[in-house]
C-alpha cells in the first residue's frame, strides 16, 4: 500500500472512531464511514477486507494511540506514584470532555464484539492485557522507589485498578455523571498509598 493509500486508512479509521462511539459497530454502516471519510465507496474493499478487518483495524488503532499517550504519562518526571495518578487522570478528561475521539472503544464495543467477532475480541484481549502490564510495570516501579504502597502484588492490583475504571466509565457513561470515575480515582489513590494531594 502505497504512502498516500496509508493515509487515506488511517483517515478512514480516525473519521470512524466518533462514530462507532457514538453509535457502536453494528449500527455504523460503511456507507455512513466512507461518506464522512469523504472517501469513494467503491475504495473500502482497497483499504479493508471486510468490515470485520476493518474493526480489526480500528482497535489496533485505537490501542497503538492509547499505549503510545501511555508510555509518554509514564516516562514523565515525578515518582511512579505520581506517574500513575496522572495516566489515571488523563483516563478521566478523556471520558468526560467533549471530544468523542478519546473516548474508550473497550468500554464502547467491548461486550458487543466479542460476541460478533473472534478476531476483534483477541485484539480487545491484546490491547487490555498490554494495558495491564503496564500498570503492573508502574506499580512495581513505585514499590522500588517507594512511592507506592499497594500490600498487593504489582499484577493483581493493575487487574484490580484497570477493571474498576473500566467499570467506572461504564457507569459514568450510563449514569451521565462524572461521579463514578472520580470515585475510581479516589480509590486509585488510596490502593497506591497516596494522599489526595500526593
Amino acid at each position: 500500500m502505497s504512502a498516500s493509500g496509508v493515509d487515506v486508512r488511517r483517515h478512514i479509521l480516525e473519521v470512524a472512531h466518533p462514530l462507532l462511539v457514538r453509535k457502536g459497530f453494528s449500527a455504523v454502516g460503511l456507507a455512513e464511514v466512507l461518506e464522512a471519510a469523504q472517501v469513494p465507496k467503491g475504495s473500502f474493499y482497497h483499504y479493508f477486507s471486510s468490515k470485520e478487518a476493518f474493526g480489526e483495524a480500528l482497535l489496533e488503532a485505537y490501542f497503538a494511540d492509547r499505549l503510545a499517550r501511555m508510555d509518554e504519562l509514564l516516562s514523565k518526571r515525578g515518582t511512579s506514584a505520581q506517574r500513575l495518578v496522572a495516566y489515571f487522570r488523563d483516563w478521566l478528561e478523556s471520558q468526560t470532555e467533549a471530544d468523542t475521539q478519546q473516548r474508550c472503544l473497550v468500554v464502547k464495543l467491548g461486550a458487543e464484539v466479542c460476541d460478533l467477532s473472534e478476531n476483534m475480541r483477541a485484539v480487545l484481549d491484546r490491547g487490555t492485557q498490554s494495558i495491564v502490564a503496564r500498570i503492573a510495570r508502574g506499580i512495581e516501579a513505585g514499590k522500588k522507589d517507594g512511592s507506592v504502597k499497594s500490600a498487593l502484588d504489582a499484577q493483581t492490583a493493575a487487574v484490580t485498578l484497570y477493571q474498576s475504571w473500566l467499570g467506572a466509565s461504564l457507569l459514568a457513561k450510563i449514569t451521565r455523571d462524572r461521579a463514578p470515575l472520580d470515585t475510581a480515582m479516589s480509590n486509585t489513590r488510596r490502593m497506591l498509598g497516596m494522599n489526595k494531594d500526593g
